[in-house]
């Protein structure tokens, strides 16, 4: 139980600080052409892997090339991690794709089409 609240709370710590990072610390243009939101993190029990759960605003191919800009700078923002919470090794990063808004919407869609 303790370990539990324990991995929450770092990946609440995780979670903020990739927030602001993505605000002001990555300054890839291919990051900037959309919205990201971060909408979970994931932390293993050990501490050692986080996943980093986002949403992205556009079209596929604007996802898709954001997603690789965000998989290109996981080292940066490992370092940066390690360094702002003052850890001797940060997790490993790995981002992935929350399609969550995408099946609500589609969901929000069909019973419209229903009630009609």
């Amino acid at each position: 139980m303790a370990n539990t609240r324990r991995v929450e709370k770092f990946a609440a710590l995780i979670r903020k600080e990739i927030s602001q990072l993505l605000m002001s610390g990555i300054r890839d243009e291919k990051i900037q052409k959309t919205i990201v939101s971060i909408t979970e993190v994931e932390v293993s029990n050990d501490l050692q892997y986080c996943k980093v759960f986002v949403s992205l605003l556009g079209e596929q191919t604007i996802k898709e090339e954001v997603l690789s800009a965000l998989d290109a700078s996981s080292g940066f923002v490992k370092g940066e991690l390690a360094r702002r919470l003052k850890m001797r090794r940060a997790p490993e990063i790995v981002f992935k794709l929350d399609k969550g808004m995408e099946k609500g919407s589609s969901v929000l869609n069909l019973l419209g089409k229903l009630k009609q």
